[in-house]
């Protein structure tokens, strides 16, 4: 009936006038900052669990040593530019051999007397760190190389025309069997990584301090 129809339409309007109130009342009196719809979103959501940065170890070796062990890092050189490093407790080191320490870089480029006299004069107890650059193939001499095959050395006399070489040795002691102690790596004109130069090539490890 016409009655009907005009009851049901004026109970239309006045839903619509309630929702528009309220929807002003609440716009009014709630301050906006309070509830965002991405807060409501992130409601229910499980906590993202992100890993700490890594801390960073002696000589950059990807785990730290146990406790009583020194921390090594011997890295050769590659290309004109790139000279060999060692690293030992943190301390760098990319200086020619001189007597009186114990820790040495040979730089087997020059200076193999030197060198040899070094490794005599060192006293026994010492940990003799080594790598190449450019050619320790004929810059350092036979009578050299023997006395570092003497140190435990299977490749120091197979270096060829700028192969990359790293050596760790011990004078009067001897070092665990499980740490790698030896690398080279030949120039190879198809797999050089710089021109003329092979890539540079790493040992790395622990030391046990009561050895030294």
């Amino acid at each position: 009936s016409p009655f009907t129809v005009v009851l049901r339409l004026f109970g239309f309007l006045l839903t619509s006038l309630a929702a528009w109130y309220l929807g002003y009342f609440v716009a009014a009196h709630i301050p906006q900052n309070t509830v965002s719809i991405a807060a409501l979103q992130e409601i229910g959501k499980k906590p993202v669990l992100r890993a700490p940065a890594p801390k960073r170890q002696k000589c950059d070796l990807w785990s730290p040593c146990p406790p009583g062990n020194f921390a090594y890092r011997i890295l050769s050189g590659g290309g004109k530019q790139r000279r060999p490093t060692i690293c030992f407790e943190d301390e760098d080191r990319n200086v020619m051999c001189v007597p009186g320490i114990t820790i040495c870089l040979i730089d087997s480029t020059d200076h193999s007397r030197e060198m040899m006299d070094f490794i005599r004069k060192a006293p026994e107890g010492t940990l003799l760190l080594m790598a190449t650059h450019d050619d320790g193939s004929t810059r350092l001499k036979d009578d050299t190389k023997k006395l570092v095959e003497e140190l435990g050395s299977k490749e120091i006399k197979n270096i060829k025309f700028r192969s990359s070489w790293v050596f760790i040795a011990a004078k009067g002691f001897k070092l665990p069997d499980n740490i790698q102690k030896e690398k080279i790596n030949h120039s190879d004109q198809t797999k050089n990584r710089y021109k003329g130069w092979p890539a540079e090539i790493q040992i790395e490890g622990c030391i046990p301090r009561n050895l030294i």
